[in-house]
């Protein structure tokens, strides 16, 4: 008997290893050091303003004009929050299904009406984009408090400005491509749930599938990622809080 290979455990952040599993894609890890493998993505005028920031005189502090206190963290704190609960929204969830619905009539002999991804998709794009302007706004508050702190933070914020104009162009074409991921995930439980009740009823068999199953478990799915995506967009600013926490 020939036995499927193993898979590879997919180690990282949960953000990485669901969209692993969701996918069922093999994929291996890499030999490349992460420092190899940022300057592939960094072109040489990034690459130059980067070096500017590590290693020129950053500007002058000037003490007292903008100071960091729970105001920040409690803003960080309520955005996260806002952000949170429009991915757990049950009222978008409901509406996406409802719009997804609507234009697919049910085939003859099928109750259900057959639901379209387009809707799940504008739904994660669209949180996408209010996660992407709210994360971007916060950074940006946070490195402004940070560089009136002192020469070294002042220092600090710099490259955190450097890194977000570099790197930002290929955080936004990597996550822009989850949606299309998620799409192949909802086709795939669609299908297996219409093969295993298909097969249930050439065999005259109570169906080990409640039709329709398969949509909450996609919803539930879909937040997840939602979720972990909206921590590796928050890293950024945790680590600019924890900066401004030490001073």
């Amino acid at each position: 008997m020939v036995q499927a290979p193993l898979r590879t455990t997919v180690r990282g952040p949960t953000f990485i290893r669901l969209l692993a599993r969701l996918t069922d894609v093999d994929v291996s890890p890499s030999r490349q050091a992460l420092s190899d493998r940022l300057s592939q993505w960094l072109e040489w005028t990034h690459a130059i303003a980067l070096s500017t920031a590590l290693d020129g005189r950053p500007a002058a502090a000037t003490p007292g004009v903008q100071t960091f206190g729970r105001a920040e963290e409690d803003e960080c704190a309520r955005v996260r929050s806002l952000l949170a609960a429009a991915i757990a929204d049950d009222r978008d969830r409901s509406t996406s299904r409802q719009r997804g619905a609507e234009p697919v009539p049910a085939e003859e002999g099928n109750a259900e009406a057959v639901v379209d991804y387009e809707a799940f998709r504008k739904h994660y794009l669209a949180v996408q984009r209010r996660m992407q302007t709210a994360t971007g706004h916060l950074r940006g508050r946070l490195r402004d408090i940070l560089a009136q702190q002192s020469a070294d933070m002042a220092r600090l914020a710099e490259v955190d400005a450097a890194l977000e104009l570099a790197l930002s162009p290929r955080e936004h074409t990597l996550l822009g491509t989850v949606p299309a991921l998620l799409g192949k995930h909802f086709e795939r439980l669609r299908q297996t749930e219409e093969k295993t009740l298909a097969d249930a009823q050439v065999a005259e068999d109570t169906p080990t599938a409640t039709p329709g199953a398969w949509l909450d478990v996609f919803r539930k799915d879909m937040q997840s990622v939602l979720l972990a995506e909206l921590d590796v967009r928050f890293q950024p600013v945790e680590g600019l809080l924890a900066a401004l926490r030490t001073c």
